[in-house]
């Protein structure tokens, strides 16, 4: 371990014991998501289950709630209901990192984890460089870095970064987000025998690829794998303009799906769809565990999106990660559905009850709670219906939309607000509330809204409104997650 990185580790434990006391009193800190300790969280980096233990690294910047030289933290977990945060796993304490670890993946060969991820590096006059480096663990917790593995390519500028790596055929490849000299974002991808040297092959899809039009400047976090049978290209393109309902956010994430030639490189592939639909969703990363299922978190969180305008930045924190997903694929479009080990998290049924709402507001009696689920069940003939949160925020629907609405960050005198056409009739919302997030799954997952929200710390109610008849058959249990 070298001097900076053990001087690295101390400053951040020191910054961490000495704002303990103003993050823990925050109310809007959450019971059962993943934070920082202090300062800012912003992408999951190296998901990936080693044994019986599933690792969950994320950028953290731990002496600001603004970007800077990230970290690498990290929690382990077994069950994704009891968590444990370990010591960071790395810190931008050499010369190829010493501006940022910044964003990568991982994967376990030889019996050893391999964390792969870009090194940031800045001159005094600001301008950027960027390398792919690798770090090797024996046992998961201490991490021996290895230096750079891959460097910036001909025609490409120095916004190359977030390599994820898999195997295939006996061979490892690894996907990079890129920018082309001309400023067109870009997957690309490497290739190699032994996770040391790695032969760059060239972009697999971008904007202005395979017959595809502008589609932004740079494409971030770019995931890669097969699902049920068809290949899966997860990005975060930037520079993209709102079109309607989509696009609203200041960056997007999304896929592609088709089939990759890992020969050419090419990936033949359909038009992009959003993940999420939500505030704050960016940079999901996933992972495939030994049941073969194919699991995704993301950042609750969007870059240059008014993120000093989140209220926890008083109390020196910002920013959290998404609940795990698993992700399945059923011939059109990928659904994600929370895992099923977070029913586990359930205290007893608090509420069973069903109640139809005719031109009317009411509040349930029982439900109420800053840390619940909720499951509801619809039958409407109404015109339309609305679910007020806390006083706060809306989900609502007419005419086949829905709407998420809520008072904008930086102007509480504007209402800002999330679409989308459903594309069956709603039969299902599925709440998941922590205090000071909120995740949407609809019509069991066929869309998801995720976002975070900021009502008053002592109001806890919520009002069922409908135009017309609209049934609502709910279920709530309070939701405890665990760090040990």
């Amino acid at each position: 371990m070298s001097e900076r990185n053990q001087e690295l580790l101390q400053l951040a434990a020191e910054e961490v014991e000495q704002h303990k006391e103003t993050v823990e009193a925050d109310p809007y800190r959450l019971s059962y998501h993943l934070m920082p300790p202090v300062g800012l969280l912003n992408d999951p980096n190296g998901f990936v289950q080693w044994g019986d233990t599933y690792h969950i690294f994320y950028q953290w910047m731990p002496f600001d709630t603004g970007h800077g030289a990230k970290f690498w933290g990290h929690y382990t977990t077994k069950d994704f209901v009891h968590y444990t945060h370990e010591k960071p796993a790395l810190t931008p304490s050499d010369w190829f990192d010493k501006n940022g670890v910044y964003s990568g993946s991982a994967i376990v060969h030889e019996d050893k984890l391999h964390l792969f991820y870009t090194g940031n590096v800045k001159d005094e006059n600001g301008n950027r460089e960027t390398y792919q480096c690798l770090a090797v663990s024996e046992d998961g917790i201490h991490f021996e870095k290895k230096g750079v593995v891959a460097e910036l390519p001909d025609g490409y500028t120095a916004h190359f970064r977030d390599p994820k790596v898999w195997s295939h055929d006996d061979r490892f490849y690894m996907v990079i987000g890129a920018q082309s000299e001309d400023e067109q974002g870009k997957a690309v991808l490497f290739r190699s025998d032994d996770l040391l040297e790695w032969t760059f092959l060239g972009p697999i899809a971008g904007s202005k690829e395979n017959g595809m039009g502008s589609f932004g400047y740079m494409w971030e976090c770019p995931d890669l794998f097969e699902l049920d049978g068809t290949d899966v290209l997860i990005v975060s393109p930037q520079g993209l303009e709102a079109d309607g309902m989509k696009y609203a956010n200041v960056y997007q994430s999304g896929y592609f799906t088709g089939q990759l030639d890992y020969d050419k490189p090419y990936l033949d592939h359909g038009t992009f769809t959003e993940l999420d639909l939500g505030f704050e969703f960016y940079a999901p990363q996933t992972t495939v565990d030994d049941k073969g299922r194919r699991i995704l978190i993301g950042w609750m969180g969007v870059p240059d999106q008014y993120e000093q305008a989140h209220p926890t930045v008083e109390n020196e924190w910002i920013h959290c990660l998404t609940l795990p997903r698993q992700l399945t694929w059923d011939g059109e479009q990928i659904i994600q559905q929370p895992l099923e080990e977070l029913k586990e998290m359930r205290g007893p049924v608090l509420l069973h009850s069903s109640i139809t709402i005719e031109n009317d507001q009411k509040a349930i009696r029982g439900i109420q709670g800053k840390a619940i689920e909720l499951n509801i069940d619809l039958e409407t003939t109404g015109e339309q219906f609305s679910i007020e949160l806390f006083q706060y925020a809306s989900l609502s629907y007419k005419d086949g939309v829905m709407t998420l609405s809520r008072p904008h960050l930086e102007d509480k005198s504007k209402t800002e607000f999330r679409r989308t056409e459903l594309r069956s009739e709603l039969k299902n919302i599925h709440m998941f509330l922590d205090h000071s997030t909120l995740e949407i799954f609809v019509n069991n997952g066929e869309e998801v809204f995720t976002s975070r929200i900021y009502p008053q710390p002592e109001e806890e109610h919520i009002l069922f409104t409908s135009l017309g008849s609209t049934t609502f058959s709910v279920e709530q249990w309070k939701l405890s997650g665990f760090e040990v």
